[in-house]
């Protein structure tokens, strides 16, 4: 008989502790619901405890343990509090998912007030490259892990006004090349570079943002189209992937 892994194998997380920042909803509680799916136990944190509690109660139902944590993971105090209580409950953590992310914008570049740039740059890129370079440590020094840093197309295809959040998305991608080369070669690290999805921020959007993209698939993503890319990334399925950037945005141009 073959000693192959079957493909099925491959994408298991069986075992395995997700961490996801951000996962309360939208892609973050897609990838959550997807991991659990695939055998993991989850850690949901957003800002919001009563909303993670709420995707900590659907991991459950899917037979898997859930930890949901309120934390601002532009606040390194709360982010340290956050790896503390990962760690004492489930004691390691195999995935994170650095999801988390904010984009406001300014009427101008030149009327971005100092806090709103303060508040961008600490969600974006701030709090990723703590949450990393923590958990990113401890990988490396244990059984080894999947580090997944959820970009932007902004990083990719800026546009005005967008310079603060733009800018923190560069730099995430940036942080992912790093990180791969310092906590390789077993942990791996890699960016999902997501285009325009229909989550809830997208009810602000016009009509027809809605319905059509400047892209080859010519829509938005719907937020379970995320789910495939992120279960490839976490698993051993990507086992040879590590300081890449891997577009999910319909083929942007």
């Amino acid at each position: 008989m073959s000693t192959t892994p079957s493909v099925t194998d491959k994408f298991s997380l069986d075992g395995k502790v997700a961490l996801v920042t951000g996962g309360s909803r939208g892609l973050g509680r897609e990838m959550v619901l997807a991991f659990a799916a695939a055998g993991a136990d989850v850690i949901i944190t957003s800002r919001k405890a009563e909303a993670c509690a709420d995707v900590a109660r659907e991991v459950e139902a899917l037979g898997r343990k859930a930890l949901p944590v309120s934390c601002h993971v532009g606040k390194w105090q709360e982010v340290d509090a956050l790896i503390d209580k990962a760690y004492e409950v489930f004691g390691k953590v195999d995935i994170l998912v650095n999801n988390a992310g904010m984009s406001p914008v300014a009427p101008s570049s030149a009327e971005t007030s100092e806090e709103l740039f303060d508040k961008v740059i600490g969600v974006n890129f701030k709090g990723p490259f703590h949450l990393s370079s923590v958990i990113g440590e401890r990988m490396a020094a244990g059984d080894g892990g999947s580090i997944i840093n959820i970009s932007s197309s902004g990083a990719l295809f800026p546009q005005p006004r967008f310079g603060p959040y733009a800018g923190a998305k560069a730099a995430l991608n940036a942080l992912t090349e790093v990180f791969a080369r310092e906590y390789g070669p077993n942990v791996r690290v890699n960016t999902i570079s997501a285009g325009p999805f229909l989550t809830d921020i997208s009810k602000a959007w016009a009509p027809e943002k809605r319905e059509t993209a400047r892209s080859a698939i010519g829509r938005p993503g719907n937020p379970e189209e995320i789910i495939t890319a992120a279960l490839y990334l976490a698993s051993p399925a990507s086992s040879y992937t590590t300081s890449s950037l891997i577009r999910v945005d319909g083929g942007l141009y």
